[in-house]
């Protein structure tokens, strides 16, 4: 039990500031309504089944595993984001789908958003690549977790 707490301080331990907080809440946010889409169809998505035919038919087989997969991550990682917890892993299973979102769907487009291109998919693995390195910063549950004893 205190190897698994000594990783769990260790993945939650966080020196960032308030900038972290800044950052995490409005990309957790904007993951978490993006897997909905995917997942339940929420806020004009298409849900598994209809995200699912679209990766197929893209080469992402089978679709609606690759939905699902791209799904959670952005929906639980977006929530783990929103709250601070294991913020660390989440940004880095969310930089991971933005790398697969990038090049397997926007990078022949270009850069511009207008052309579908990546520059959306760049900032957020950006920002997901800066809370990698930086943490969950204050008011999150990681920090809570990294003082307990």
């Amino acid at each position: 039990m205190n190897k698994a707490m000594a990783l769990l301080k260790k993945l939650a331990a966080t020196e960032a500031g308030w900038g972290a907080l800044a950052l995490r809440v409005p990309i957790g946010i904007i993951f978490a309504a993006h897997g909905a889409q995917k997942l339940f169809g929420w806020f004009g998505g298409y849900g598994l089944a209809g995200t699912g035919g679209w990766m197929e038919s893209i080469g992402l087989a089978p679709g609606v595993l690759m939905a699902f997969l791209a799904g959670s991550a952005e929906f639980f990682g977006g929530i783990a984001l929103v709250i601070g917890l294991l913020t660390r892993p989440a940004a880095a299973v969310l930089a991971v789908t933005m790398l697969v979102a990038i090049f397997a769907v926007h990078f022949e487009n270009g850069l511009f958003m207008s052309n579908n291109g990546y520059e959306f998919g760049l900032a957020l693995l950006a920002a997901s690549v800066s809370l990698l390195f930086s943490g969950a910063g204050k008011a999150s549950v990681d920090a809570a977790l990294s003082r307990s004893h």
